[in-house]
């Protein structure tokens, strides 16, 4: 994984885009073994053969590393559902959302700790900035865009009068799918969102011990199951 960037053009712009990326692929070496709140640049520097005050002009703080390891996996895992629901055709809204569950679950079980680190428990001291947001959206927009093209075409399942305090609640999912999807349509796909990550979390951490078989096929035979329970809900329908 990689921190996108537009190709650098001088000799010290590639050379800071390598050294950046040499940061990058260091912490997320430490994220696995110690844990998202036990970073540090100073032992990242330490591993890199570089003094702490080399490591801090490209990096300034353990924040703005967080910061940029959270940024690079939503924008990983925000590309690897738009890939998977892409390899479908348009009108095939069943296979895109299966599709997008399936590569959303290969990437977290392919890169847990990453995956822990923006779904996971919070780190302590660390307040996510603005720029976070855009990239986190990613996923959901992938979704949001199943939904939209299904109501456009007038096949999506009838809407629900909801409760004026539900209608309330919904307003800035509301406002950002910009009238597109119906308010009972959102709330489905806001229950679609919770359930893959819930499910995707539940097999990550564990918490199917004992539940579900460990066996690789066994475990993607019931997330299959789970997901297609959840796109009956939505009333999706293949081509």
């Amino acid at each position: 994984m990689s921190v996108a960037h537009a190709a650098p053009r001088t000799a010290r712009e590639r050379a800071r885009v390598e050294i950046t990326g040499e940061i990058l692929s260091t912490a997320r070496q430490h994220l696995a073994r110690d844990g998202a709140a036990a970073l540090s640049l100073r032992a990242i520097a330490r591993d890199l053969g570089m003094v702490s005050s080399a490591v801090y002009r490209y990096v300034p703080n353990r924040d703005a590393l967080l910061t940029m390891l959270i940024i690079d996996a939503y924008e990983t895992i925000g590309s690897t559902a738009e890939r998977a629901a892409a390899n479908c055709v348009r009108s095939d809204y069943l296979g895109r959302f299966l599709s997008c569950c399936r590569g959303v679950r290969d990437w977290a079980l392919a890169n847990p700790h990453e995956y822990a680190l923006i779904y996971g428990s919070p780190v302590p001291g660390y307040a996510a900035p603005a720029e976070t947001i855009a990239p986190a959206a990613r996923v959901p927009i992938v979704l949001l865009s199943i939904l939209a093209d299904q109501t456009a075409d007038g096949s999506a399942l009838p809407a629900a009068l909801l409760d004026p305090g539900v209608e309330q609640s919904i307003a800035p999912l509301r406002e950002f799918a910009g009238g597109q999807v119906s308010g009972d349509l959102l709330l489905r796909g806001l229950a679609s969102w919770a359930t893959l990550l819930g499910t995707v979390s539940l097999e990550l951490f564990g918490h199917l011990q004992n539940v579900v078989v460990e066996a690789p096929a066994e475990r993607a035979a019931f997330f299959e199951h789970q997901m297609r329970q959840v796109a009956i809900g939505l009333g999706l329908v293949g081509s």
